[in-house]
């Protein structure tokens, strides 16, 4: 008995070739996770078209110095922020106009679905 099921199942090219290689895909969970949390997701959109210094970031989110340190130490790693120091001050910003095409894209699809 034929339902169809097996039937559509053949595809022009192997899915496994679809998949990228294991370093993109870690690479790539590594940059998700800086998306992943609402207070880094903050942290990003204060960076849009901005340098801002820890301290200003401390006041503007009302958490402590050391949870905004924290997750900027992820936001880092994913390589998703850039920092200079000037004397005792830190300032951030996004790594590059990439970062801020997926911010703007991910607010945006967000906003669809509120």
């Amino acid at each position: 008995m034929d339902d169809g099921v097996g039937s559509a199942c053949h595809a022009e090219e192997s899915l496994h070739e679809r998949l990228p290689k294991e370093d993109i895909l870690l690479e790539t969970v590594e940059l998700l996770k800086g998306f992943a949390d609402a207070t880094r997701l903050k942290i990003l959109c204060l960076l849009r078209g901005n340098e801002v210094c820890v301290h200003e970031m401390v006041d503007a989110l009302d958490v402590s110095q050391s949870a905004v340190s924290h997750q900027l130490r992820t936001l880092r790693n994913a390589r998703l922020v850039q920092s200079r120091r000037e004397g005792r001050h830190v300032y951030y910003r996004l790594a590059d106009a990439h970062v801020e095409e997926m911010l703007a894209n991910a607010l945006s699809h967000g906003e669809e679905a509120a």
